[in-house]
């Protein structure tokens, strides 16, 4: 018996042994990509061209003040990123979890209908429907402003979709119908009990949204033509389509590496309820 256990023992730890090696492994290698980002944004452009090196250089100020003085308003763009992307991430979030409530706290006769044509509309890609969205836009007078990169984040069918996987299997009904009792009304009853149950599937899609609409390109390109009203990404292909006298590949380096710190922060702060969501469903299973 004791044999039994001492195999058992060691067995498991030998186990748990591999299962951290993989797990390090894998984060290095998650992880080394970023480094090549910040060693490359510290060398200067002649540097990069000789080849890769995992020692960082010393033109990081140099490339930071090439970047600061050239022609890309840069502080505008991230301004204007981060509005765009942090008004994305709430309504998306929110609406999305609004609309996989209303389907699964609520039985109506075309609810079956809706779910399906919400799922068939993610289907669709972003492209298909650039022409007619573009024309729109024109019609309404929208161009060239935040609107059509901001509102129509409230449609967001694969949001949707996760919310309502979520809320089947943390959200009873039991408890919605005990709030309707004691006399709450429905929107005191999604935004005290319903969002708070929420909170772990809600940061995973405010980072999946905001990372999304941070490093959208196609439709910022379609619609932003005002220099000072141009995102991140769109500056970024501006600079690496500068002509070959004034092109600086360590500027360019620097500028990715300027336009990743918003998302690092997003997830750190939103981390811990991610992290918590996945204990609790660890617990209930």
């Amino acid at each position: 018996m004791d044999n039994r256990r001492v195999k058992t023992g060691a067995s498991v730890t030998t186990r748990r042994v591999i299962a951290y090696i993989v797990l390090v492994l894998i984060t290095i290698l998650c992880l080394f990509w970023f480094y090549v980002l910040f060693i490359n944004a510290t060398r200067s452009h002649s540097d990069l061209t000789k080849g890769f090196t995992l020692i960082p250089g010393g033109n990081a100020l140099a490339n930071w003040n090439n970047l600061m003085h050239s022609t890309q308003p840069v502080l505008s763009g991230m301004k204007n990123s981060l509005i765009i992307a942090v008004c994305a991430a709430v309504l998306s979030t929110y609406f999305s979890t609004m609309t996989a409530y209303a389907i699964h706290a609520y039985d109506f006769k075309i609810k079956n209908a809706m779910f399906t044509f919400i799922l068939a509309v993610m289907m669709i890609p972003t492209q298909v429907v650039a022409l007619g969205f573009i024309n729109l836009m024109g019609k309404m007078h929208l161009m060239d402003t935040f609107t059509p990169l901001i509102i129509p984040a409230i449609a967001a069918p694969a949001t949707f979709f996760y919310m309502k996987q979520y809320m089947e299997s943390t959200l009873p009904m039991a408890l919605l119908e005990a709030a309707r009792i004691d006399g709450s009304g429905e929107f005191r009853t999604f935004n005290s009990i319903v969002l708070p149950l929420m909170k772990p599937a809600i940061a995973v899609q405010a980072i999946f949204t905001f990372v999304a609409s941070w490093n959208n390109y196609f439709t910022p390109a379609l619609v932003l033509t005002t220099d000072k009203k141009k995102t991140l990404p769109i500056l970024i292909a501006q600079l690496r389509s500068a002509d070959f006298l004034k092109f600086d590949m360590g500027q360019v380096y620097m500028m990715i590496a300027f336009s990743i710190f918003p998302v690092i922060i997003v997830y750190l702060i939103l981390s811990k309820y991610i992290v918590g969501g996945v204990a609790v469903g660890a617990v209930k299973g």
